[in-house]
């Protein structure tokens, strides 16, 4: 797969999961990068949601079929298993009420796809610990006032959830900060002190 160095780190991860062909759809999709990338690729039949209206406008301009929408609030609308694959990347943390999210993610598609920032990273803890601040890392890189997260989790937050919904764990991939993937045997506290973003994929 041709992979841009400078693209996030974990669309590769996420791209990987996704067969050729697949019916996908981007909740959250930014400025098209994953969908692109997946159509290029892979030759996806791809979908995307975005709530600015200036991400939908990079993606149209990319040639993508994005509409503006809200994943709180429209997921709804959308019928149940109308897709193979739902991906919600990097946006979780960003929504109002992310259980829901994640049931209606769940419940669209035929598996989903989340990927997230790790707030239980050793970075983050040793920042909160000896500076008392919020931190500012290069997978957070928003100071407190001014970020679109409101959600913040670790990993065991989100294992912890997938339980709570029932959802069901098919893989999962924790990344350090050079974007190398964490051996996939190490037990879950392993993950949540040294990943500094996951990702997962899930079926109801």
């Amino acid at each position: 797969m041709s992979v841009n160095t400078a693209q996030r780190v974990d669309l590769e991860v996420v791209a990987d999961l996704i067969p050729p062909r697949a019916k996908v759809l981007d909740v959250g999709c930014g400025d098209g990068e994953l969908l692109e990338l997946l159509q290029n690729d892979k030759q996806v039949d791809g979908r995307g949601v975005e709530i600015s209206q200036r991400g939908v406008n990079e993606c149209v301009a990319r040639g993508l079929f994005v509409i503006q929408g809200d994943a709180d609030t429209d997921l709804g609308f959308y019928p149940d298993k109308g897709f193979d694959f739902v991906v919600l990347s990097q946006t979780l943390q960003a929504t109002r009420n992310p259980r829901e999210v994640l049931k209606h993610l769940l419940r669209i598609g035929e598996r989903a796809i989340v990927s997230f920032p790790n707030f239980g990273h050793w970075r983050v803890r040793l920042s909160l610990l000896l500076r008392g601040r919020m931190p500012v890392t290069k997978d957070l890189p928003y100071s407190w006032y001014d970020t679109p997260n409101i959600h913040f989790c670790t990993i065991r937050d989100f294992v912890n959830l997938c339980e709570e919904v029932g959802a069901k764990v098919e893989r999962a991939t924790a990344l350090d900060g050079n974007g190398k993937k964490i051996g996939v045997s190490l037990p879950w506290w392993f993950w949540n002190f040294f990943g500094q973003q996951a990702v997962f994929l899930l079926r109801r």
